[in-house]
């Protein structure tokens, strides 16, 4: 399929009359008027280097010409026209901006076609492992933000070339970046200053930016080449929520389907057709890799898969890539709290129980108890990998934000989880995650296991849509302009639930029936086992 076909694309091909003695209507002026007929709307704007191509290029084939159009903030604007009998390539990146990773697809704007993604690491980690650090580095030093700008789009520039090559074209035929992140890690990119992002009244320097072209942001691609930045709800819900929102349909569906991304925080909006509700808290941390001493993210080697054997207390690892271990990731976190509750190795607040974890218990270099869960044997250091008390205590705060987040959001709108159809998990989390550990830890509502959908990398999914659509930008505002942010920073009614998740699963167990049947199985089976012995 090729624009031609879907005249709602960036790249469009066009047709204008001719003009003649009897018509002396300008080339920019004809141009317009047939790019309305076949848009039903003339571009908002054009750009000088695209007007100053435009008289050779329609008179070069009979007046048939294409055109690279861009976002623009009153609708879109014609960026660059060729003829189009020799037009050169206009290719599209689409660009995850994600705290920890950064991840890019590279598609052609003409034939819809993808030709490559890539990730990275994010560097600014270097400078703070999360935004709030890098937030203060930018606050504190007088090229702090500079700095933190320079290694974004460097990264972004690096993909984009790489990509390029392996396709077999060059950087400078990028011509259109789209680009999702959470609030704070898009204005760093930006260079736009983010110290009021953290300061009460929490309020970042623009909730819409306008398009930019690459250039002022260093990127060395095509001339003209604009980035959109999709648009954020305040300081705390950002535009890969407003990219995901898109790409699941959240806001055209009759049922009520529910999205939740867990990162550095866990950002939810639950909705559909008739409404849209958001929130998000520090539900993050803990499953990102970053509280937990042995933490990591989802690499070769880390675990993100545990089982405890009843029976014999074994610990069956699974890891990434079938590689020596080198930590646990978040799936792997939560597999290991379930379990270990499973088995009577954990109560109900969340403590080691001693005497059931046997050989398996030990102390980490602070004194703290620790569980082993890793041997020096199964570890890629040679070393035991521990997961400590502490760890545990910071996994516990994360499930209850986690289903204390979920609570508040259903209860404000007046529903029942039951009520939910379907509920999205995004990112590498969502990829990797066990519903059924999470809901055994109260971590997640207690629901059939085929209501929770891994939705994959959602944000990414929705800024390369946005790459064949000239009508995603005028969606997104739309669905920007219809969510209601819940500030949990000022709901008591979330502190006092909060409490109540800190138990495993819940203080009200009732609300876990699936849970507590799968531990009573659990503890069935040891007892017949012993009964056989």
């Amino acid at each position: 399929m090729n624009s031609m076909e879907t005249p709602h694309g960036w790249v469009v091909d066009v047709s204008v009359p001719p003009a003649s003695i009897q018509d002396n209507t300008g080339d920019r002026e004809r141009l317009f008027s047939a790019l309305a007929r076949a848009d039903g709307q003339p571009p908002a704007a054009m750009d000088h280097r695209a007007l100053a191509a435009l008289p050779a290029a329609l008179r070069e084939k009979d007046g048939r010409v294409r055109c690279m159009l861009v976002p623009h903030a009153s609708g879109y604007a014609v960026a660059d026209v060729f003829s189009a009998a020799s037009p050169p390539p206009c290719l599209g990146l689409a660009v995850d901006l994600g705290t920890t990773r950064i991840v890019a697809r590279l598609a052609d704007l003409f034939s819809h076609q993808v030709l490559g993604e890539a990730a990275t690491d994010n560097p600014q980690a270097a400078i703070g492992p999360d935004v709030l650090a890098r937030i203060h580095h930018a606050d504190a030093h007088e090229d702090g933000l500079a700095e933190l700008q320079r290694l974004a789009a460097g990264a972004v520039a690096r993909l984009g070339r790489d990509l390029a090559e392996e396709a077999g074209r060059a950087a400078e035929d990028i011509r259109l970046v789209s680009l999702a992140g959470n609030t704070a890690m898009t204005h760093l990119f930006l260079g736009l200053p983010p110290r009021w992002i953290i300061r009460e009244p929490y309020i970042p320097p623009a909730n819409a930016p306008d398009p930019v072209e690459a250039s002022a942001l260093s990127l060395p691609f095509a001339p003209g080449c604009r980035v959109y930045v999709h648009p954020n709800v305040g300081s705390y819900f950002g535009g890969d929520l407003m990219a995901g929102i898109r790409h699941l349909g959240l806001h055209r569906g009759t049922r009520l389907q529910l999205l939740v991304d867990v990162g550095t925080n866990a950002e939810v909006v639950l909705g559909n057709a008739e409404f849209l509700i958001a929130c998000a808290g520090a539900a993050g941390p803990a499953l990102e890799g970053g509280v937990t001493r042995m933490g990591v993210t989802a690499r070769p080697g880390a675990i993100d898969r545990v089982r405890i054997d009843p029976v014999t207390g074994e610990f069956i690892l699974h890891t990434i890539g079938d590689r020596p271990a080198v930590g646990i990731c978040g799936s792997g976190v939560i597999d290991l709290a379930a379990w270990l509750y499973l088995t009577g190795r954990l109560d109900e607040r969340g403590k080691f129980v001693a005497h059931a974890l046997g050989g398996r218990l030990t102390e980490d270099g602070q004194g703290v108890p620790a569980v082993v869960v890793a041997t020096a044997k199964e570890s890629a250091t040679g070393e035991p990998l521990l997961f400590s008390q502490a760890d545990m205590d910071s996994l516990t705060r994360s499930k209850a934000a986690m289903y204390t987040i979920l609570c508040t959001l259903a209860d404000s709108v007046g529903v029942e989880f039951e009520d939910i159809a379907a509920i999205h998990v995004a990112g590498t989390f969502g990829s990797f995650i066990d519903p059924e550990s999470a809901i055994t830890i109260g971590m997640i509502p207690d629901l059939p296991l085929s209501v929770y959908q891994a939705a994959g990398n959602t944000s990414l999914q929705g800024a390369a849509s946005l790459l064949f659509s000239r009508r995603a930008p005028a969606e997104t505002r739309e669905i920007r302009d219809r969510v209601t942010y819940l500030e949990l920073n000022v709901n008591q009614e979330f502190m006092t639930r909060f409490s109540a998740a800190k138990f495993y699963p819940h203080t009200d167990a009732s609300r876990f029936p699936a849970a507590l049947a799968r531990k009573r199985a659990v503890a069935g089976r040891r007892q017949m086992l012993k009964v056989e012995e």
